[in-house]
């Protein structure tokens, strides 16, 4: 499960072409991507729980993001970018397959929103660049060299922000379900993963505290038979976790 790549500073080139030639058919829901499709839904419940929470928002509003500016670090083709816009975002996705960046950009134009999107490194951001939300989903576990890239995150983001990531745990759990089944039976592509580079939620915690942030939230992705993907207690397979500053 990846969103995309990073960062031509932290991520192995070979990632960053593994993802540039899943392009074309990110946006097919049956395609190479069908499992960020599943994911989405419980990403962005949780998404919305943490932005309410945080800002104090009104639950039943459709706009929850108005007048704040959204990153999404490993946009990919704007699978998470365009919701974010739709909930009243000013949107930047950054992605480092160029590949990437057309496909986003192109059907963002065809669903008539307007999101910045960029080919390159958080570490690239103008002088000065700051967002209320950061999210970086299914991305880290792909980052050659951690540290800089999570400081990177921290540097972007502003100083009552909010920042999301989501990764897989490096647990048995994850090794059977996404290497051994997923990637095993063609659910996932083969050679997306590398089990060894999994975080668990004490190793993430760790780097973003020596980033200067302070994890507030941790939630499990769990799967089942009935509901497909949801948010749960478990972080046995998957984990989203919210930091703030300070």
């Amino acid at each position: 499960m990846s969103s995309a790549t990073v960062t031509t500073d932290t991520i192995d080139p070979r990632e960053a072409a593994h993802f540039g030639r899943m392009a074309a058919d990110w946006w097919d829901p049956k395609g190479s991507s069908a499992m960020l499709h599943k994911l989405n839904p419980p990403r962005l419940a949780y998404i919305r729980e943490r932005v309410d929470a945080h800002w104090g928002g009104d639950p039943d509003s459709f706009t929850p993001l108005a007048g704040r500016c959204a990153l999404d670090v490993g946009c990919g083709a704007g699978l998470l970018c365009e919701p974010l816009a739709r909930l009243g975002a000013m949107v930047t996705g950054i992605d480092a397959a160029p590949e990437n960046i057309v496909i986003a950009d192109q059907h963002a134009r065809r669903s008539g929103l307007t999101i910045d999107y960029r080919a390159g490194s958080v570490a690239a951001l103008g002088a000065g660049e700051r967002f209320g939300l950061v999210t970086c989903l299914e991305v880290i576990e792909h980052v050659v060299d951690r540290a800089p890239f999570v400081r990177g995150l921290a540097d972007a983001l502003a100083d009552d922000g909010l920042l999301i990531l989501s990764t897989p745990n490096r647990t048995a759990t994850s090794r059977l379900a996404m290497i051994a089944v997923a990637e095993g039976t063609g659910m996932i592509k083969r050679g997306t993963h590398d089990w060894q580079r999994f975080l668990t939620p004490e190793e993430l915690t760790a780097l973003l505290a020596a980033a200067g942030l302070t994890v507030i939230d941790v939630r499990g992705l769990v799967l089942s038979p009935a509901k497909g993907f949801a948010l749960g207690q478990s972080t046995a397979l998957d984990y989203l976790i919210t930091a703030v500053r300070g």
